[in-house]
């Protein structure tokens, strides 16, 4: 049996009993041996959190600042050793794994930067002799829920800001990647943060996610994931009249034109659709396409779709790793079955792959002939699943872009900055990009979607500040 790994509750290390982790490349691999909270430990350490709020919300800047230094240091100098752990873990490739280590790092960095830019504004009142001051405060104890698919990311984006700008925080990682957010929290300790700052607590998410819902002294909660769960955020934090923040779903449309170049659509819907498995809430899964370059363009499509090497995460050669989990793939495989019988067209991949070792291994999948009504093209897949829907021009392109119920991220592939300037005004997401993948974002710009997708004041960047402060108007008079 391998080491356990506990959980952090008023800095000590704590419990007993563990699960293990598995590798989705490699099943007869165990990443490691991880703690599960009771919902009593989770109460001690919304418990621990709320203690230790009043001194850290007045702590000073230059410590905050130093401790999220510190850590985005360490981070990004065991880049390689963390990168390993997180595609062991959840089965992102490689260079995504250190990829995403690296983009920790730089969020630990800009947040500790943000320490010491927080601002206000002081204003003449309308009243004589009266000055008005503006100030933005830390709310309380945060409660963070992250997804699995973004292991040290999303954890780190949520976890950075929190403190960052004074506020405690209990934290529950998803249950199949819990090693990554331990190793950040470990981080985090060892780099001076106080006892009680910050509260580790993995599990279930009916029993430790629940438990912070029902809390009265969590503040606050940010939460990424399903849609479904996302709503019972939302409806227990009314319940307590607490700010809460989701990101969920996304079925994200990108348009390719026919004056587009065929290599950079083909590259561009490629990276968006299928890498990292597809399993991003920024996938594109909708690839709308005008008639005119349609046919060239399917084709050029499915023979990349067809090349693209699937296998063991670690491996040189990998370009898509496994499937998170056996519930995940059976998903996948389940909605691939579903275009077929809904008359789409299988062109690429939808098989099993064999590997090297055991693991979750799906080959990327490319229906061509579907239609915007189709399940496939209305429900989130979060696989490397894809369907190709063709319309007749931009006008037709960008109507169907829009309609869904969701609106995370849409994409368009043109050479025209007419059609690029009209969709980056009229295409209702959150996030819109020209000639590039969907799917990859910036650390110091704001994330978040419209519609089904997203809740709440944006998350990344200086936006964040947003969420995890709460605005003062103090007035007072002169003399």
């Amino acid at each position: 049996m391998s080491e356990l790994h506990r959980n952090l509750i008023d800095g000590e290390w704590v419990g007993t009993d563990g699960v293990e982790n598995i590798n989705p490349s490699n099943t007869a691999e165990v990443v490691g041996v991880y703690a599960r909270a009771t919902a009593e430990e989770t109460k001690q350490a919304i418990a621990a959190a709320k203690a230790a709020f009043p001194a850290w919300s007045r702590s000073g800047i230059l410590e905050r600042h130093a401790i999220l230094s510190k850590a985005s240091q360490e981070i990004l100098a065991r880049k390689a050793e963390l990168g390993e752990l997180l595609s062991r873990e959840e089965g992102k490739t490689l260079p995504e794994g250190i990829g995403e280590v690296t983009r920790a790092a730089q969020i630990f960095d800009f947040f500790a930067g943000e320490v010491l830019r927080l601002a206000g504004e002081v204003l003449p009142s309308v009243r004589p002799g009266v000055g008005v001051e503006i100030t933005r405060e830390p709310i309380g104890v945060i409660g963070i829920i992250t997804p699995w698919n973004f292991p040290i990311a999303i954890p780190t984006w949520k976890i950075a800001p929190a403190l960052a700008y004074g506020n405690t925080v209990v934290i529950k990682p998803a249950d199949l990647v819990p090693g990554s957010t331990w190793a950040i929290v470990d981080i985090l300790v060892r780099a001076g943060l106080p006892k009680g700052v910050l509260n580790l607590v993995m599990g279930k998410g009916s029993v430790v996610g629940q438990t912070l819902l029902d809390s009265k002294d969590v503040t606050a909660i940010s939460f990424t994931g399903s849609v479904g769960t996302g709503k019972r955020v939302a409806a227990a934090s009314i319940e307590h009249n607490r700010k809460f923040q989701l990101e969920m779903g996304g079925k994200n449309p990108t348009v390719v034109l026919d004056d587009a170049d065929l290599k950079v659509a083909v590259e561009t819907v490629a990276q968006s659709a299928f890498f990292s498995t597809g399993q991003r809430c920024t996938a594109s899964s909708r690839i709308i396409v005008t008639e005119g370059i349609h046919d060239a363009f399917v084709e050029a499509l499915a023979e990349r779709t067809r090349n693209l090497r699937v296998g063991d995460a670690l491996a040189k050669d990998t370009e898509i790793g496994p499937v998170v989990d056996p519930s995940q793939l059976k998903q996948d495989t389940d909605y691939i079955a579903i275009g077929k019988s809904e008359g789409a067209k299988l062109v690429a991949g939808g098989e099993l792959v064999k590997a090297s070792t055991e693991g979750y291994f799906l080959q990327p999948t490319l229906f061509t002939e579907a239609t915007n009504s189709m399940r496939i093209s209305r429900e989130e897949i979060f696989g490397p699943v894809a369907s190709v829907i063709r319309v007749k021009d931009y006008e037709e392109a960008l109507a169907t872009s829009n309609d869904t119920d969701f609106g995370l991220s849409a994409g368009i592939v043109t050479t025209s900055l007419k059609y690029a300037t009209h969709f980056k005004r009229n295409a209702e997401a959150g996030m819109v990009m020209v000639n590039v993948p969907t799917a990859g974002v910036d650390f110091h710009v704001p994330f978040g979607g419209r519609k089904g997708s997203s809740y709440g004041p944006r998350e990344q960047g200086k936006y964040a500040s947003e969420f995890f402060t709460v605005v003062k108007t103090a007035y007072t008079a002169a003399g």
